[in-house]
């Protein structure tokens, strides 16, 4: 059992390091705070080939796997630079494509999004169905071999920036199938098309990714925006999410760290008694410590989840895990790092509580942390499902 990344892999982690030198943390945050989507900083890692880690090279990809995107996204996020579309659009959608789209679909998408000239969002989420996909009733209905995509999905990451949009969709009516699990397909929509509308809707925590609701009314789609096989799409789609959560395990992961080597630093400076740094003194070094630990076990399990993922394993169990523990661990980091700071954690000008919103959001998006608790119960442990 080797732990040692390659070379590579560790040059990847410290790109973080790299492009923070020309967009820090100060850059991400103006974005954020005005809701602008860090464009100049996307093109650089398009440019450095980083937005198609996970796309073959002979469509204009890294041709790497999860453990390097883990690390690209965790080496991000180590600089305060959390970026949402690296996953819904980056992994989620182009990696999806990547591995289960048309040769048609892959040489037609892929090359110009990995130039960072054409940006993807998933849509999955609905108004009513909340976290049971089941219940997805937006629905494209046949019309010969061509289907009219009518329904409305809801908190779609950076939608309005999008060209293009992963939705899942029934094709089946809900009442038509046996199986719960039959009737699920996956479409790429052009959000430009004809039917397709926009809402903005307005969150308290800042980013640059922006949230939406996407209403389709009729859109016409043909065999060629279908993703796999008509009516098979349900297993497929959940190894689709399960990169997302590895993937916010590697951005908690590097916002807690960022979070705790802010606090160190503070904490070697501020002198408040008898002329003896704050960090001497065990009532906050040992909760540094402890949670500096966290960091590092959730670190090591999204690691885990990812290597699982490149070998074509089943992945839920340690995607789900990852996310829990990341989660927990980078609230922590950060609720440390405020208390280290004192009265300067909540100002402007040290951007420490400014954090904590974001991995706040991360406890219960994308999957929150009771439904990933049953997931373990049950599919795990063999508990008797409880919901």
């Amino acid at each position: 059992m080797d732990f040692d990344l390659t070379q590579e892999q560790r040059q990847i982690l410290e790109y973080g390091d790299t492009i923070a030198r020309r967009f820090d943390r100060k850059y991400w945050m103006d974005c954020a705070e005005k809701r602008v989507f860090p464009e100049a900083l996307y093109r650089q890692i398009a440019e450095d080939g980083f937005v198609g880690t996970m796309v073959p090279e002979d469509y204009g990809g890294a041709g790497q796997g999860m453990v390097e995107m883990h690390l690209f996204l965790e080496g991000l996020s180590n600089n305060g630079i959390p970026l949402l579309n690296l996953v819904v659009g980056a992994a989620m959608s182009l990696g999806f494509i990547a591995k289960h789209g048309s040769e048609t679909q892959k040489r037609r998408y892929l090359p110009d999004a990995c130039r960072g000239n054409t940006r993807f969002c998933f849509a999955i989420t609905e108004p009513d169905a909340g976290t049971n996909t089941i219940r997805t009733a937006t629905i494209a209905k046949r019309r010969g071999d061509r289907f009219a995509l009518s329904g409305q999905k809801t908190f779609i990451t950076d939608a309005d920036g999008s060209d293009f949009a992963l939705v899942v969709a029934r094709t089946t009516p809900h009442t038509e199938v046996q199986r719960k699990t039959e009737g699920f397909t996956l479409f790429i929509v052009d959000l430009k098309a004809k039917g397709v509308q926009k809402q903005y809707i307005p969150v308290s925590i800042p980013a640059p990714e922006t949230q939406w609701q996407l209403f389709f009314d009729e859109v016409e789609l043909g065999p060629d925006d279908v993703v796999g096989e008509i009516d098979k799409g349900f297993g497929i789609l959940f190894k689709s999410l399960n990169p997302e959560r590895i993937l916010v395990g590697s951005i908690c992961c590097g916002l807690g760290r960022y979070a705790l080597n802010r606090a160190v630093a503070y904490s070697r400076e501020r002198k408040v008694f008898n002329n003896v740094p704050i960090g001497a003194y065990q009532g906050l070094q040992h909760p540094l410590a402890s949670t500096r630990t966290d960091i590092e076990l959730a670190s090591l399990m999204t690691l885990k989840a990812a290597w699982v993922f490149d070998q074509g394993r089943e992945t839920g169990e340690f995607a789900n895990m990852a996310k829990l523990a990341a989660a927990d661990a980078g609230i922590k980091a950060v609720d440390t790092a405020i208390q280290c700071h004192g009265g300067n954690g909540f100002t402007k000008e040290y951007g420490i509580f400014d954090l904590y919103p974001f991995v706040r959001l991360l406890k219960t998006a994308p999957l929150n942390r009771e439904m990933i608790l049953n997931y373990i119960g049950e599919h795990v442990m063999g508990l008797p499902r409880s919901y």
